[in-house]
């Protein structure tokens, strides 16, 4: 039973790998969190300025441990609201991730495809998944992995948004009833969608594969 389950995974992250690699992307596929950590240091230099996106998969691996450990500069917005930062200097941390010399994020949902799908509610992280930083490296575990674009902006309206309306305590219907009502709330996450298909012009993304459950 346990080996045509890891039969199964082994097809979809080799179908999904080779579409990455096909759209242009650097692709790679890691056992675990740490060798994922592993794989980011040997990409990021040690003086680079490194933006981090807002998710929780970067934070279950201990990524940003590694990188501070390590010497990096993180400019990381979502520290900087826990320790009482204006909304001016968030915004200020936000850009700085835009012109970082690597940024590091996860993904909403990576399709079977080889497209990565993500929705945002301010757009810093999609804008610099695109345009920007030097370095892109994009780390997502085994469940963001979807058959097409419509099953992965479905994943965000089911699973993604309601769990990170929660987790951060905003006032939306989803924080409360786990269900996606298109609602209208200030705080809605859902205000930014961006589906790169393939590399964009001049861009250098990575996207590491990991061989577990990580993030929402």
């Amino acid at each position: 039973m346990f080996e045509a389950r890891k039969w199964y995974w082994e097809k979809r992250i080799e179908r999904t790998l080779e579409a990455l690699k096909r759209n242009g992307f650097d692709a790679v596929h890691v056992p675990d969190g740490k060798a994922a950590v592993s794989r980011v240091l040997e990409l990021i230099p040690e003086d680079a300025l490194v933006g981090i996106g807002g998710s929780v998969t970067l934070r279950e691996i201990g990524l940003l441990e590694a990188l501070e450990r390590r010497g990096n500069t993180l400019a990381n917005h979502w520290q900087a609201r826990q320790r009482g930062a204006t909304a001016e200097e968030t915004q200020r941390i936000r850009r700085q991730q835009i012109n970082s010399d690597a940024f590091v994020t996860s993904t909403n949902a990576v399709t079977e495809k080889g497209e990565l799908i993500n929705v945002d509610g301010a757009g810093q992280r999609v804008a610099a998944m695109i345009f920007g930083p030097k370095k892109v490296i994009v780390i997502a575990g085994i469940n963001k992995i979807v058959g097409d674009i419509d099953e992965g902006i479905d994943r965000v309206r089911e699973l993604a948004a309601p769990m990170n309306a929660k987790r951060l305590n905003l006032k939306t219907p989803c924080a409360v009833t786990g269900v996606c009502s298109d609602c209208d709330s200030k705080d809605r996450i859902c205000n930014v969608t961006s589906i790169i298909q393939k590399m964009p012009w001049g861009a250098d993304i990575t996207v590491v594969l990991v061989g577990q459950s990580l993030g929402y």
